[in-house]
């Protein structure tokens, strides 16, 4: 595969999106969770697609039951959850699998494009969360899959992954301005 566009998603109702229908666009492609304590991230994930949408962004969301069943519920039922309590607008997809055997193509290669390269630093979370994945293995800092909710890979006009963002990057700080430099 030689970008994203290469590769078709199903949507919440399960029919297949072709990701080159987003050629041109910059994208935040973001696996995410409804029950996590990341979750309020969606609310500033729906302020950066607001404020950049127009300009040629959008964020692609797909809820992952991968990490503590912390995305229960069917794909209508997340969809539900994340309109009502955080005004979600951007597109949201059915339901995958990030890691492993089961891991959808996508996400495989995303990984592949952009490995782990730490949690950031002064995080409130980054201890327990490196405390939780080194008791489940010990080499898991040196491995690419996704560690937890709401890791987010951005992608240029060109269908290039050009960063990947634990769930301890800033949204408004830096992810944001990653993403400005895009547009």
């Amino acid at each position: 595969m030689a970008s994203i566009y290469d590769f078709t998603v199903k949507d919440q109702q399960g029919d297949d999106v072709a990701l080159s229908d987003y050629r041109g666009r910059v994208l935040l492609i973001v696996n995410t969770a409804t029950e996590c304590g990341f979750t309020p991230t969606y609310a500033q994930l729906e302020g950066l697609y607001r404020a950049l949408h127009e300009r040629g962004f959008d964020i692609l969301d797909f809820p992952c039951d991968q990490f503590g069943h912390q995305a229960p519920g069917t794909n209508e039922e997340i969809a539900q959850f994340c309109t009502s309590r955080f005004g979600v607008t951007f597109p949201q997809f059915a339901k995958i699998e990030v890691n492993g055997e089961d891991a959808d193509p996508l996400f495989a290669y995303l990984q592949q494009q952009k490995g782990f390269e730490g949690f950031d630093e002064g995080h409130e979370l980054k201890p327990v969360l490196e405390d939780l994945l080194a008791k489940a293995d010990p080499d898991y800092a040196s491995k690419p899959d996704i560690k937890w909710n709401f890791t987010k890979f951005l992608i240029d006009r060109n269908g290039n992954v050009v960063r990947r963002f634990e769930p301890t990057t800033s949204i408004p700080d830096v992810v944001a301005s990653a993403v400005e430099e895009l547009l």
